[in-house]
């Protein structure tokens, strides 16, 4: 299992496109990521200021290489702007603990636009890669993304102290997704 390859599908919600970024992608990735409103709630070691070549490297060299064996990681772009992303939406094997993580550009924000793309991410990670359960984190304070969370069935399971690109968070709250629950919600919606 390990070496096999399992590659990251091109997904299309309502509004989205999400796809596995490319090198090409990195110019409009920087211009929406390098924003300090974004990254802040980020891990620490993203490095702030961005660096200028910052995201074509961390493509390059992060996110490119284990795509399809220990990582997943879509571009988000709107469907009526399939070249500028917006977001990305990324899935890790291996917890650390969170499985997932996401950013999306501040202009965005409040539309609905990552629930959007994170609900086929969880499907793929349930039914595609048989996660049993998916854990995600988010800084304390961040409310727009424990928000997704919520929404999308998780359960808060606790605080940890995090470092954050924000020195004023702190914390990190620890949510999980059980496939149990995931199955109940989908096969829910599909009634609805």
């Amino acid at each position: 299992m390990k070496d096999t390859l399992i590659p990251v599908p091109t997904i299309e919600t309502e509004r989205l496109l999400l796809r596995m970024p490319e090198l090409n992608d990195s110019k409009s990735y920087q211009k929406n990521f390098a924003d300090y409103e974004v990254i802040r709630y980020l891990s620490h070691l993203v490095p702030w200021p961005y660096p200028e070549n910052g995201v074509y490297e961390f493509l390059k060299n992060v996110i490119l290489p284990p795509q399809g064996r220990e990582r997943w990681t879509w571009a988000i772009f709107e469907k009526d702007h399939p070249d500028e992303v917006i977001g990305v939406v990324d899935l890790w094997k291996n917890g650390c603990p969170e499985h997932r993580g996401f950013w999306l550009a501040k202009k965005h924000w409040g539309k609905g636009f990552m629930t959007e793309a994170v609900e086929p991410v969880s499907q793929f990670a349930f039914e595609t890669l048989n996660f049993e359960k998916l854990v995600f984190a988010n800084a304390v304070g961040n409310l727009r993304s424990r928000r997704i969370k919520e929404k999308t069935g998780a359960r808060l399971i606790g605080v940890e102290p995090a470092q954050f690109v924000d020195p004023q968070f702190t914390e990190h709250e620890i949510w999980e997704l059980s496939r149990e629950t995931w199955n109940q919600l989908s096969t829910n919606k599909d009634r609805g």
